[in-house]
C-alpha cells in the first residue's frame, strides 16, 4: 500500500513537473517571438489568432499596450491618425529607453483587419488604447479615457505608468520645420528692411503695433502655443457629428482655439466701441461721435460683451464641469 502511494506521488509530481516546464517552455518562446517582433516593428500588428495567443492566452508574465483604432480612409476617424503618431511615438520611446524590458510590448488592432476583436471586446468606437495586465482580465481604469488625459505621448505614457509601474522617457524625432520656417521669415523680413532703409517711418506707428500686439495676445489666449506644441487635431468627429469643444479641461481642438480667439476678440471689440463712446481713453469727448451715433455705439458694443461674453463663459463650463459656479452668483 505504501509503495502504491508513494508510486501515486511520483507520477503526480512527475506530471506537474513536465507541466510546468512545458508551460515555462511555451512563456519563453512567446516572448521571444514577441522581442523578435518589437525590434522589427515597435508596434505588433495583431490579427485574431495573434491576438488570441499573445494577449489573451496564457503562460503570460508581460503586460501588452494595445490601440484599437480605424485607419482606413473610407472610416473618416480623424482624430485616430493623431492618436496613431502619438501612439508610435510612445512605442518607438520605450524601445530606446533605459527601461526596455520583455515585460511590455505595444500592439495594434485595426478594425478593417480585427473586426472580430471589436466584437469579442464588444467595442464600437475607435480610437482606444486598452492595457492588458499580465495577471488577470483588464479593469475599467486599464481603458485610456482621452477626455480627461489627452491624447499626446506624455499622457499616454503617465497612464502606462500608473498601469503597469514601467516609466519611460518621450523622444520625439527631431522636427526642422519650424526652424526652417523662422530662418525663411527672417530672411524675408530683412530683405523688405533693407529695401525700405529710406523710409522706415512704418515702424513708428502705434496704431500697426497695437493691432500686432493685440492678434498676439488674441493667438496666445486661445492657446496657439499649446496647439504648437501638442499638435492636437482639428476637430473630433463621432457617430453623432462633428465635436468642435473638447470637454476635457486638460486638452482643446485647434478649431476650438479659433472660436475662443474670435470669441475674445468679439469681446475686445465691444469694449473699444464703448470706450469711444464714452469719449476716448483720455475723456474727451468727440465731436463725431455725439447725439444718436454715440448711443448705437455704446449699445453696440454692450450687446457684444454681454453676448460673446457668455457665449466664452459656457465654453468654459463645457470644458470644467466640476468647477463652482454657484459661487459666482452669491
Amino acid at each position: 500500500m505504501k509503495y502504491k502511494t508513494l508510486l501515486c506521488i511520483t507520477v503526480i509530481l512527475t506530471y506537474y513537473n513536465i507541466d510546468a516546464q512545458n508551460r515555462a517552455k511555451g512563456l519563453d518562446e512567446k516572448v521571444q517571438q514577441l522581442t523578435d517582433m518589437t525590434a522589427k516593428h515597435s508596434i505588433i500588428p495583431l490579427n485574431l489568432n495573434k491576438f488570441k495567443e499573445f494577449v489573451k492566452s496564457p503562460p503570460r508574465d508581460y503586460s501588452f499596450i494595445v490601440m484599437f483604432t480605424a485607419m482606413a480612409p473610407s472610416r473618416r476617424c480623424t482624430i485616430c491618425q493623431h492618436v496613431y503618431d502619438e501612439y508610435v511615438v510612445v512605442a518607438n520611446s520605450f524601445r530606446v529607453s533605459p527601461s526596455y524590458s520583455d515585460k511590455l510590448f505595444f500592439g495594434m488592432v485595426d478594425f478593417d483587419e480585427g473586426s472580430d476583436i471589436f466584437q469579442m471586446l464588444r467595442l464600437n468606437t475607435a480610437p482606444v488604447i486598452m492595457h492588458f495586465p499580465a495577471k488577470g482580465k483588464p479593469k475599467p481604469a486599464d481603458s485610456m479615457d482621452f477626455e480627461r488625459a489627452g491624447i499626446h505621448a506624455e499622457a499616454i505614457i503617465k497612464w502606462i505608468q500608473d498601469r503597469t509601474d514601467i516609466q519611460i522617457r518621450v523622444f520625439r524625432p527631431p522636427n526642422y520645420s519650424g526652424a526652417v520656417a523662422f530662418a525663411m521669415l527672417f530672411i524675408l523680413l530683412a530683405g523688405f528692411l533693407y529695401l525700405r532703409r529710406n523710409n522706415l517711418e512704418f515702424l513708428y506707428n502705434k496704431q500697426m503695433w497695437a493691432i500686432i500686439a493685440v492678434f498676439f495676445c488674441f493667438a496666445m489666449v486661445s492657446g496657439q502655443m499649446w496647439n504648437q506644441i501638442r499638435g492636437p487635431p482639428f476637430f473630433h468627429r463621432t457617430k453623432n457629428g462633428p465635436v468642435y469643444i473638447n470637454g476635457g479641461s486638460h486638452g482643446q481642438f485647434v478649431l476650438e482655439s479659433y472660436i475662443v480667439a474670435i470669441l475674445n476678440g468679439a469681446v475686445v471689440v465691444g469694449m473699444i466701441l464703448m470706450i469711444e463712446a464714452a469719449g476716448g481713453v483720455k475723456g474727451t469727448v468727440v465731436a463725431a461721435l455725439e447725439g444718436k451715433r454715440r448711443r448705437f455705439q455704446s449699445v453696440v458694443g454692450l450687446v457684444l460683451v454681454c453676448v460673446f461674453f457668455s457665449l466664452l463663459l459656457s465654453v468654459f463650463r463645457a470644458k470644467t464641469q466640476g468647477y463652482p459656479y454657484s459661487f459666482l452668483f452669491k
